[in-house]
């Protein structure tokens, strides 16, 4: 069968890359065509476009760029009608791949999406463009599950593919990761500002601000692979903090303690049960209106999945030097850290277990098969 996938950043690019894994195992003679990235492409198919060209961030930001983003809209479109798919799969990135799921539907594709848009957290009347335009929703919380089961719309729990990603992959050996990236014995203290540009200026030089007073650390930071290591050269002027490439995972594997900023990463952090500190700013209008449209009590994946106050979350003008440093404290303090592994436990569990990549490709293939 012919498939066409639509990822539009770095943790979506993981995800369909594992889904591609997943799909191929299933139908080998698969023909896939998708807008990833560098993961999704190593593993075959065509690219059409990369993820980074379309990383705007905030609505501040997507307004400056509408006419670029309408842009990229009509192209998919004209792609996908060229390639003709039987399946389209959208992964996350709910703003653009409504847009495009909504024109597909009406067009006679069949569409199915994993990963759901964050319609638990804000604008709930989506459900309505989602039911109309979606044939399978694969979700990967439970809690949103739940929510969909409220709004009576059927949906496949498949667990979180992050347990796959980080289950599977091989650790790194200490002693040549120290010696490649000249570190040395200190406990490691990792630094994850985002990936895009608009979020890393935000969050790093208030993480940066607090590395004079922990001289018995050693600071890393987690780049981008969405970025370009002179992109951080500015913030790393006479500085002693390392910055390591497209390597989060071998970081966090090693880190003692985390800052992080909300996303993903948070959930990445818990999993490899590194106490965090989880951090976001935003440009102040962005701030001001998603206040009023987001009516969730947390931000961080961590405590929305175990629904109470797991993490710290340091958020807009919470997020200062004083106050990161006195929760960074408080995570490297020995008796918060316990209680704060057993929680991380618990959320694993909660996550479903492995096989979410092999579940929902086996579905998508299931349902194909069965036009």
């Amino acid at each position: 069968m012919k498939y066409y996938i639509l990822v539009g950043e770095a943790s979506g690019d993981l995800h369909g890359s594992n889904l591609m894994k997943a799909l191929y195992q299933e139908d080998p003679e698969a023909d896939i065509r998708f807008w990833g990235g560098d993961l999704m492409q190593e593993v075959g198919g065509t690219l059409v476009t990369h993820y980074k060209e379309r990383a705007f961030m905030g609505f501040i930001e997507i307004l400056k760029n509408l006419f670029t983003i309408l842009g990229f809209i009509s192209a998919c479109k004209k792609d996908i009608a060229s390639f003709h798919p039987d399946v389209i799969v959208f992964i996350d990135n709910s703003g653009f791949n409504l847009r495009i799921a909504k024109w597909a539907k009406e067009a006679g594709y069949k569409t199915h999406y994993y990963i759901s848009p964050q319609v638990w957290a804000s604008r709930a009347g989506r459900i309505k463009t989602i039911k109309a335009t979606i044939d399978h929703m694969y979700v990967i919380l439970p809690f949103v599950k739940d929510f969909y089961d409220k709004h009576q719309y059927p949906v496949h729990f498949v667990g979180h593919p992050l347990i796959d990603a980080i289950s599977g992959r091989t650790q790194a050996d200490p002693d040549v990761f120290t010696k490649e990236h000249d570190l040395d014995e200190r406990p490691m203290i990792a630094l994850l500002p985002g990936s895009r540009k608009q979020e890393i200026s935000a969050m790093l030089s208030v993480m940066l601000s607090v590395v004079d007073d922990y001289p018995n650390y050693q600071f890393v930071i987690a780049g981008a692979p969405s970025q370009e290591p002179s992109f951080y050269a500015p913030f790393l002027k006479n500085s002693q903090v390392r910055l390591i490439m497209n390597k989060t995972y071998d970081i966090l594997s090693f880190a003692n303690a985390a800052l992080v900023t909300s996303g993903t990463a948070t959930l990445e952090a818990a999993l490899f049960k590194v106490p965090q500190v989880v951090c976001y700013k935003g440009s102040r209008i962005s701030y001001e209106i998603a206040k009023r449209i987001i009516k969730l009590e947390y931000i961080s994946l961590v405590n929305l999945i175990m629904n109470k106050p797991v993490v710290t979350e340091l958020i807009q003008n919470d997020f200062t030097t004083k106050t990161l440093k006195a929760s960074l404290n408080q995570i490297l303090d020995d008796y918060h850290r316990a209680t704060l592994f057993l929680d991380y436990y618990d959320l694993e569990k909660k996550l479903g277990g492995r096989g979410a990549s092999a579940k929902t490709a086996k579905l998508i293939v299931e349902y194909g098969r069965n036009l």
